[in-house]
């Protein structure tokens, strides 16, 4: 405690000290622990690229989505392909075979064989 107290006298005692303390503690405080400080100034125009390029990206999605909605309005074959191959639609006199390369999951085989 005694080694505090003769620092801050010596602080005291040197006036230019003061100031430089001072104005070093007034720059950390802006620069780096305020809300509104440089550190967050920087990050907040990160974020903002960021938004504007997911802006872009979406806007390109929409256009898209937009010219295939005046495709699928005026080829009405066009819908009877996406009804096949998204939802599996067929027509009256058709059969649907799903080939898949994917592993069934028989989890209540597995579970009882495991105890």
């Amino acid at each position: 405690m005694k080694k505090l107290k003769k620092l801050c006298l010596r602080v005291y005692r040197i006036k230019a000290l003061k100031y430089v303390l001072v104005i070093v503690i007034a720059i950390v405080m802006i620069g780096f622990v305020d809300e509104n400080s440089v550190w967050q100034h920087f990050q907040n125009k990160q974020h903002i690229g960021e938004l504007k390029e997911e802006i872009a990206r979406y806007t390109e999605q929409n256009k898209q989505d937009l010219s295939l909605i005046h495709r699928i309005d005026s080829d009405p074959k066009l819908i009877e392909k996406i009804a096949r191959e998204r939802y599996f639609m067929k027509a009256d006199d058709e059969d649907i075979f799903v080939l898949s390369d994917d592993k069934q999951n028989t989890g209540f085989l597995n579970d009882e064989t495991a105890q």
